[in-house]
């Protein structure tokens, strides 16, 4: 087998899902310079090998391939397009792949800029969440020009297992969206099972476990249906990121002109759990809105005693 070249890598969003995909890369053998605004976050990445920027203009000097992951559309059109930015400060050559969630156009938007300055971008979102990240097995999908692909893939071979290119600049991006809509809408429906089984005196655990073997099997139920069942909702990936999510699915739907009636169902969901105070918790509270329509959340004394 060839051995990969080592690539200077400039690294922007150390955050719960980048602090992993940056030290994967470093612990690959790659050179990173990992930019964040937590000083915390910079050294992490000192500390497990890499270097430790103070501005976004010193992560990108001199790197042959940078890698954005950040929070939502207007952080990446900052760190792009702002003063002291990427394109300010990356020389022609350079490849930007940005792998936030943001709406197809962003990326589309950040591919022609980065073109005008000689830079070339790929938008490649990925799914898998935290654990994803950390165990090194997120899904990749990305949208741009097969070469530049083809470029970044020994990156990507280190950060995921499936990784495919979709097509052109903003591909990736409807693709997540496509993913996030189905993993919402599988989580709503594990949701209403739950409420199903237990409200008919089933042993919840028991009926997902058959499920969970048959057609109905999911990731959803492989990964989650104990947490859920045990109501433990510490965020993987929060509600308030899938609600940022929805607005993206949303507005592709109407870009394309189509109508997603399920999706747009699941968004008034998500954005229910966001006003019910559950925004910081994992996705998969959806459970607890579910639970609030039928009147039967077990935290809540009062129907927990209606239902004794």
């Amino acid at each position: 087998m060839t051995a990969q070249p080592v690539l200077s890598v400039g690294f922007v969003g150390l955050g719960v899902m980048g602090a992993p995909m940056a030290g994967h890369l470093v612990a690959a053998g790659h050179q990173v310079t990992g930019y964040d605004l937590h000083a915390e976050a910079r050294n992490r990445l000192a500390e497990a090998g890499g270097r430790a920027a103070e501005s976004v203009a010193e992560a990108v000097a001199g790197a042959q391939v940078v890698i954005t992951m950040l929070p939502a559309d207007p952080h990446v059109e900052q760190v792009v397009f702002g003063e002291g930015g990427v394109l300010d400060s990356a020389k022609p050559g350079t490849l930007l792949v940005d792998m936030s969630t943001v709406r197809p156009e962003t990326s589309q938007k950040v591919a022609t800029a980065a073109a005008e300055r000689g830079v070339q971008a790929l938008d490649a979102p990925v799914s898998g969440g935290e654990a994803g990240a950390r165990q090194a097995a997120l899904s990749i999908m990305v949208g741009g020009d097969e070469a530049d692909f083809a470029r970044a893939k020994p990156l990507f071979d280190v950060l995921g297992k499936t990784i495919v290119h979709v097509g052109p600049s903003g591909a990736g991006q409807v693709v997540k969206a496509a993913n996030q809509l189905v993993v919402g809408g599988i989580y709503a429906l594990v949701s209403e099972a739950i409420v199903l089984l237990e409200a008919s005196g089933v042993d919840a655990k028991a009926g997902l476990d058959v499920l969970a073997g048959g057609l109905a099997a999911n990731r959803v139920l492989d990964l989650k249906r104990e947490s859920m069942v045990a109501r433990q909702f510490q965020p993987g990936f929060r509600i308030d990121l899938h609600h940022k999510d929805m607005g993206i699915v949303l507005a592709a739907a109407r870009q394309a002109e189509v109508a997603l009636p399920m999706g747009g169902f699941v968004a008034q969901l998500v954005q229910a759990a966001r006003s019910m105070g559950f925004g910081s918790l994992d996705h998969s509270a959806l459970l607890k809105v579910v639970e609030r329509f039928s009147g039967r959340d077990p935290h809540d004394e009062q129907t927990a005693n209606s239902h004794a």
